[in-house]
């Protein structure tokens, strides 16, 4: 049966930019919530001095929980290789963070979708610089898991994979058994595509889930892409959701899962309108999951 974690998303300043809160007090939050696991993000502000690793480890932990999986943000998609280098090596130091948290899977991206760039060329940079971090990943036994992206909250244009084919090309450029795609609903609606048609082209190749819900508070996905290029983080008029009341159909998704034969972690990118809508978006999924892996 798959089991469920939790991202921090209504606190990614306050845990990443300005400090205001401490990793102690998302996890004391989050520890309450019917969860096996904390998603982590690479950016907490305490997470830069290596000391501390273990010590959250062991307070997520002392609550029977775990860490399985690392959200970071590499932009592999610069021309400039001493900048590739940097975030390859930035990469690398991420799946150390990983290993030493405990946890299984680590993300990675394309990059950002900069104007200059082919898609061959910018498919070629991602995919040669994935590959330069697997055997890394391979020999700490941690999965590299490529997510279909919208935009880092602190890039300043969106994903270059964002769209379907390119995605699905960059892929198919890479096999290798410590290789998989952390598949996230959501961000195929901003694309302006369907997520089950994106699903059912590489369900096969999904290991792990971001659960959200998205909805645009004003405007048309169309107004969107016009804003987004140029402007950092996520577009004024983008809201995340409470799960079950959006634009996703858990239903179908279960289902071409559950046929696929996942049986992996699912992580909940949820509770921008407080800790009572994240409860709220755990007990939807709780229901779902248990109506599809009874």
């Amino acid at each position: 049966m798959p089991k469920l974690a939790v991202f921090p998303k209504a606190f990614m300043i306050p845990l990443c930019k300005d400090g205001s809160m401490r990793l102690s007090e998302w996890i004391a939050l989050a520890v309450k919530l019917d969860i096996e696991g904390l998603e982590w993000y690479a950016g907490f502000l305490e997470m830069k001095d290596e000391k501390n690793w273990l010590g959250f480890r062991r307070q997520v932990e002392d609550h029977g929980k775990v860490i399985p999986m690392m959200c970071c943000s590499p932009d592999f998609t610069n021309r400039d290789a001493a900048f590739r280098a940097t975030e390859i090596n930035k990469q690398k130091r991420w799946i150390d963070m990983t290993q030493t948290l405990g946890g299984s899977f680590c993300r990675v991206l394309s990059g950002q979708k900069r104007p200059e760039l082919s898609i061959d060329e910018g498919i070629k940079l991602a995919a040669d610089c994935i590959l330069e971090c697997l055997p890394y990943a391979q020999e700490r036994n941690i999965t590299l898991i490529i997510e279909n992206h919208y935009k880092d909250d602190f890039w300043d244009y969106p994903e270059f994979a964002q769209k379907m084919d390119i995605f699905c090309k960059l892929v198919d450029s890479i096999h290798h058994p410590f290789f998989g795609i952390n598949y996230d609903p959501s961000n195929t609606y901003l694309a302006g595509e369907d997520p089950i048609e994106l699903l059912k082209r590489v369900a096969d190749r999904v290991v792990t889930m971001h659960a959200s819900d998205r909805y645009l508070k004003e405007g048309t996905l169309e107004d969107l892409r016009n804003e987004e290029d140029g402007a950092q983080g996520y577009a004024r008029r983008l809201s995340h959701g409470e799960i079950g009341k959006g634009l996703n159909d858990y239903d179908a998704i279960f289902r071409i899962l559950k046929t696929a034969g996942f049986d992996s972690w699912i992580s909940i990118e949820d509770g921008v309108d407080g800790m009572d809508q994240l409860e709220r978006s755990v007990s939807f999924l709780r229901k779902k999951i248990a109506g599809y892996w009874p």
